[in-house]
């Protein structure tokens, strides 16, 4: 008997993530940027709360880092290659980002602001 209850608690869970993934699959805004020393491009950002993110990033010439302290979210971007952060926001502010990865004179200089409006 327990072993039926067992599949029925697994029946339900599927049922309720099942349904918990057809309510969250918004379509995912994706913002192409590019790395190179020692700039993002674009390195200004709008975001609406609430709304999910990809930032798709491409590195040109150096295994650049990406962090943006305040969201607790950090990469490193190879180059030559994709690197997907996803990212949902979830308060309004003004969110600075920057390379943690040291690349030379002018690394301190590569920097950028995500804006999240309401």
């Amino acid at each position: 008997m327990s072993a039926v209850y067992g599949i029925g608690a697994l029946l339900s869970g599927a049922a309720i993530n099942a349904q918990g993934q057809t309510k969250n699959v918004a379509k995912e805004k994706v913002i192409k940027i590019q790395a190179k020393k020692f700039v993002y491009t674009p390195n200004q950002i709008v975001l609406k709360k609430g709304e999910p993110v990809v930032l798709e990033f491409t590195s040109v010439d150096f295994v650049h880092g990406f962090k943006i302290p305040d969201m607790n979210i950090r990469a490193d971007l190879p180059p030559g290659k994709v690197t997907q952060v996803r990212l949902t926001p979830d308060k309004a502010g003004e969110y600075d980002f920057l390379c943690d990865n040291f690349c030379g004179s002018g690394h301190e200089e590569m920097n950028g602001k995500i804006t999240v409006v309401g």
